[in-house]
C-alpha cells in the first residue's frame, strides 16, 4: 500500500478530491495515513473524521519559536511513515528539514500555472486577483515536487482554465479548483505511486505504460 500524509490548512476541498478518489477506486493502492492541519479548527480535520482517517492539528501557536515548530512537523509526518507528502492548501513554508528528509517526496498544488504567480505571498485568494489584475486570458494550477524554494520544485502535472469577462477572485478560485486542481492532484499522486514519475534535474518525466 502506498501511504500518504496530506497537509492542509483550511476547508479541504483538494483533500476531499483524493478522498473521493480513493474511495472509487480511481487510486489503487493508496491510502491516506494522516491528514495534518497548522489550524484547530479547519474544516479539513473534519472531512479526515468523516473518512476515518487520523488528523492532527499541529499549530505554530503551542511552540516557543518557528525552530520547535519545524521539528514537530516533522516529527507529525514521520510518526506516519508516508511514501509521499501532499500539501493540499497547506498555508505553511515547508521548512528545510523537512524537504531533507524527504527529497523528491512531497508535493503542493499551486491555484496557477507556474512560473506565472507563484512565489512568496501569492497564496489562496491573492494568486487569483493577481491574474485578474494583470488580465491574463488564461490561467490554471500546477502540481509540483517541493525543493527549498518556494514554489519552485520541478512541475509534475499543470492544467488550463480560462479567464471570463465577469470573473471575481472568488469565481475563478471555484473554477480552477473544479476544473483543474480536483483532477490533477489526485493524477499526480496516481502516477508517483505507480513508480512513473522521475525527477531529472529541473524536470519530471512521465513514463508512459
Amino acid at each position: 500500500m502506498f501511504k500518504i500524509v496530506v497537509c492542509v490548512s483550511g476547508g479541504g476541498t483538494n483533500l476531499q478530491a483524493i478522498i473521493d478518489r480513493v474511495q472509487d477506486g480511481s487510486l489503487k493502492n493508496v491510502e491516506i495515513v494522516r491528514v495534518i492541519s497548522n489550524n484547530a479548527g479547519a474544516y479539513a480535520l473534519e472531512r479526515a473524521a468523516a473518512a476515518g482517517i487520523e488528523g492532527v492539528c499541529i499549530s505554530p501557536k503551542s511552540y516557543a519559536d518557528r525552530e520547535e515548530f519545524n521539528k514537530a512537523l516533522l516529527k507529525g509526518v514521520q510518526e506516519a511513515e508516508p511514501d509521499l507528502v501532499v500539501l493540499a492548501g497547506f498555508l505553511v513554508a515547508i521548512p528545510a528539514i523537512m524537504v531533507a528528509a524527504y527529497p523528491g517526496k512531497i508535493i503542493n498544488v499551486h491555484p496557477a500555472l507556474i512560473p506565472s504567480f507563484c512565489g512568496v505571498g501569492y497564496y489562496g485568494l491573492k494568486v487569483h486577483e493577481a491574474a485578474l489584475e494583470r488580465g491574463v486570458k488564461v490561467t490554471g494550477a500546477t502540481v509540483h515536487f517541493v525543493d527549498e524554494g518556494m514554489d519552485s520544485g520541478p512541475i509534475i502535472l499543470q492544467k488550463a482554465v480560462e479567464i471570463e469577462d465577469d470573473d471575481t477572485p472568488k469565481s475563478l478560485q471555484l473554477r480552477v479548483m473544479e476544473q483543474a486542481e480536483w483532477h490533477i492532484l489526485p493524477e499526480a499522486i496516481r502516477l508517483i505511486s505507480e513508480g512513473r514519475v522521475s525527477i531529472e534535474g529541473r524536470r519530471c518525466r512521465i513514463r508512459n505504460d
